[in-house]
């Protein structure tokens, strides 16, 4: 697969990566086996999607876990990212920054995941009782104890800057202040934020500036969360403890409506042959953005594994990107 280098730390990453969070945590539970999300996990490396995204607040603890298990074997293949920032409460989901708890929470994912060393940490939430200047200095003295290799950023998307009481018009403003205060104390890696074909919003001022600064892009939920990939029926349902089930975007009628952007993908990936999927259109969409981008598509099964990394392939003519930005905006409250 196609490498990357990605920030300051001059990270190298394959073109596509692996988002592991449906493995154990947020998607339907039923579905969750670790025995499959350890075949997912080993595709993704054998077909050089190396780049691991996890979080010690997925499951919680477990996806950690899970991934530890693979890099027992696998370690130097693998590209890991995990974060630090959130604790899972009963319902709820709390922040904490304090430079004590950091420390703390480094070393227990370190042990989860078998490993002595974290390629990317990233800060998954700032924490509003604590300056974020503080909470990035200890992740920082990480760096210098030889635990982290690079320090990155979550954004939040729409709903989580409402949960969290952020309603400015600019919907990266307090994102991209954030980071200019996180800059002056050590340099930021990489940023990861959601970007696809049906929330686009990254492109207008979070990308360029990372594209100035030399910062790489981790593009979240690339797939719309599973929509783009044209194999979700509108009115099918999801499982209570998936996410879509409480999402704006996933009624019936709201799917029913976003319809012409997965017939858009579906144009253009037949223009490119057979066995060419919408999911790979969407990746490869995202891919030419930027030489800085990396999509992580988050899945647990081996099939699309396989089918999102073989998107790095897929090289999409500008009438390719043309007719996918003239597609209508999706319909439906995102916050």
């Amino acid at each position: 697969m196609e490498r990357r280098t990605i920030g300051a730390a001059a990270l190298e990453v394959g073109a596509i990566g692996l988002g592991c969070m449906p493995m154990s945590w947020a998607y339907s539970s039923s579905s969750q086996r670790g025995d499959r999300s350890l075949r997912t996990v080993h595709t993704a490396l054998d077909a050089g999607a190396n780049l691991l995204d996890t979080a010690d607040m997925y499951g919680p603890f477990t996806n950690e876990l899970l991934i530890g298990r693979v890099l027992k074997e696998r370690r130097a293949e693998a590209f890991l990212s995990t974060k630090v920032g959130l604790l899972v409460g009963d319902g709820h989901v709390v922040a904490n920054g304090r430079p004590g708890y950091v420390r703390r929470a480094c070393d227990a994912s370190l042990r989860r995941l078998q490993t002595d060393v974290i390629d990317l940490y990233q800060l998954h939430r700032p924490d509003p009782e604590v300056p974020v200047e503080e909470t990035w200095g200890a992740m920082a003295e990480l760096v210098a104890a030889g635990k982290v290799r690079a320090l990155g950023v979550c954004a939040m998307g729409a709903r989580a800057r409402r949960r969290w009481g952020d309603v400015r018009r600019d919907p990266y403003e307090g994102t991209i202040r954030q980071l200019e205060r996180v800059q002056q104390v050590f340099p930021v890696s990489a940023v990861q934020a959601e970007l696809s074909v049906w929330s686009p919003e990254a492109l207008d001022r979070l990308l360029p500036w990372c594209a100035s600064r030399g910062v790489g892009f981790l593009a979240g939920m690339p797939l719309g969360n599973g929509f783009l990939t044209g194999t979700l029926t509108p009115g099918g349902g999801f499982e209570p403890d998936d996410l879509r089930a409480r999402h704006p975007r996933f009624t019936a009628e709201m799917m029913a409506a976003n319809q012409p952007l997965v017939a858009g993908l579906r144009r253009v990936a037949a223009r490119h042959g057979d066995g060419v999927t919408p999911a790979q259109v969407a990746l490869a969409w995202i891919l030419a953005a930027g030489r800085h981008v990396v999509p992580v598509p988050g899945t647990k099964r081996e099939r699309w594994a396989r089918e999102n990394a073989g998107a790095a392939e897929l090289t999409l003519t500008e009438a390719d990107l043309r007719e996918i930005r003239a597609l209508p905006g999706a319909r439906g409250s995102w916050d």
